[in-house]
Order: C-alpha cells, then sequence, then structure tokens
C-alpha cells in the first residue's frame, strides 16, 4: 500500500455511531485499514457467492416457500467466509480482529440478511422463474445500504456496467484497466489518494461458469433478464468491489 508505510492511521467512519453506539475513532496501523477494507470486500463477496449458489433455487417456478431464509443464508455466509479468510464471524476473537474491525463486519451481515429478508416475498413466489434477485442485484443492494450507514463506500464496479450506479470512477476505471493486462488471481489493489486522504482498495471479480449464462456469448444475444450478454468467457475479468475508506493522519 503506496503513501502511508510510516504512518499511523486513525480510521473515522462518518455516521458510525449509528451502527456501534459508543464507537467513535479507532487508531489503526495502515494494515489494520487495509485489512479492514479486503475483509469488507470478502464478506461482500461472499455474500454474492452464497446467492449464486442458491440460485436455481431461488429462480425454481415449482415451489412456494423455498426454505433460504435469513439465518440459512447466515450460516452459510459464516462457513464460506471462515474458509475463504479463516476468520469465524460466530467467534471472531479467534482472529485476533479489533472490535471496530468485528463490528463493521457484523453490520454488513446484518445489512446483507436485511436484503434476503426483504426479498422473501419474491424468492418464494411461485410460478415465476427468473426473479431478478442474483448476485449482482444481491451486492448493489447490499453495498447502498452498508454504505449509507457505515460512511464506508462500499461498490462493485466494471467496464461494462449494466447499471450505471456500477459505472467506475477515474481511479476505479484505471485499476480495472490494469487488471485486465494481469492473469486471473486474486490480488488486491490499494493506495491512499492525495488530496483527500482516503484509502481505496479494489478486489477483482472474475467469471465463473455459471456467470456465463447471462455474461456469455454469443455477445450481443439477450439473456434472461434482458440485457445483452458481453461474450465473457470463464477466468476473464467481470469487474471488482471497490472500498473507499476516509482517514485522518495523526504523527
Amino acid at each position: 500500500m503506496k503513501c502511508v508505510a510510516q504512518k499511523i492511521l486513525m480510521l473515522t467512519v462518518a455516521g458510525i455511531l449509528g451502527i456501534m453506539g459508543s464507537y467513535a475513532e479507532a487508531e489503526v496501523t495502515p494494515y489494520q485499514a487495509e485489512e479492514t477494507a479486503r475483509l469488507i470486500a470478502a464478506l461482500l463477496s461472499t455474500g454474492r457467492v452464497v446467492i449464486d449458489r442458491n440460485q436455481s433455487l431461488i429462480d425454481d417456478p415449482n415451489k412456494g416457500a423455498k426454505g433460504f431464509t435469513p439465518e440459512v443464508f447466515e450460516r452459510q455466509v459464516i462457513n464460506e467466509f471462515r474458509t475463504r479468510t479463516g476468520v469465524d464471524l460466530t467467534h471472531p476473537a479467534s482472529a485476533h480482529l479489533p472490535p471496530e474491525m468485528t463490528n463493521l463486519l457484523r453490520a454488513l451481515l446484518d445489512a446483507s440478511k436485511e436484503v434476503v429478508a426483504e426479498a422473501q416475498p419474491v424468492i418464494n413466489q411461485q410460478g415465476v422463474g427468473y426473479k431478478n434477485f442474483i448476485p449482482a442485484t444481491f451486492g448493489s443492494r447490499v453495498a447502498g445500504r452498508f454504505s449509507t450507514q457505515s460512511g464506508i463506500q462500499l461498490k462493485q464496479t466494471t467496464l461494462q456496467p449494466r447499471n450505471p450506479k456500477n459505472a467506475p470512477d477515474p481511479y476505479e476505471e484505471a485499476v480495472l484497466r490494469r487488471l485486465l493486462t494481469q492473469p486471473s488471481q486474486s490480488v488486491t489493489i490499494s493506495d491512499v489518494e492525495t488530496g483527500n486522504n482516503t484509502l481505496r482498495v479494489l478486489t477483482p471479480i472474475y467469471y465463473t461458469r455459471d456467470c456465463l449464462t447471462c455474461h456469455g456469448g454469443p455477445a450481443g444475444e439477450l439473456d434472461i433478464s434482458g440485457y445483452r450478454k458481453e461474450g465473457a468467457e470463464e477466468g476473464d475479468l467481470a469487474g471488482a468491489i471497490s472500498v473507499s475508506i476516509p482517514l485522518d493522519t495523526v504523527k
């Protein structure tokens, strides 16, 4: 991470008092600030994966009550997140995470559960196949809710956005174009923007085989949602999860 290797940062989260009660400001190291952003991105990505794995169930027109409740979703996310990161959200102390980081992850998980809870009438609608409750829809709703609650800007972005809200800003576009030149790998790109002293962290997302139903070929053909397919192949860069954390630098 550039520009901050020799500094101690004060993580300031606007509006976080509404989530964390007495939480105000926590002195963190540059590594801790970056690790917070990385885990936030990883948790949103994990929620997207869980929605993707349950897509055929969600879109099953023959079933009414699917049993894919917020509690079932939460258990699957916790298990997948533990596998991906080694962090057990049911026992965060075992991962030696600072309380502030734990609270942010809990707030993001709660926001994810709320989105799944609100989608229950759609998920459980019988006689309807495609319901437009897909990883991208889930991710946008969760990111918007968490950003409003926490003051940390969380966003899905891509060079070919179907949703204008996911269009990249100049920094995100530059990173995405840079990632296009690299082979598929789980990397995290992080920088501190000069001028506004904001930590920017981007974690790339790559197309899986299941994604190609809507995003594969032939390019230009309409998918089930009515959008034109991108003609992507498995392993191509789909976009990134972008996290922006405002920082106050102290000596």
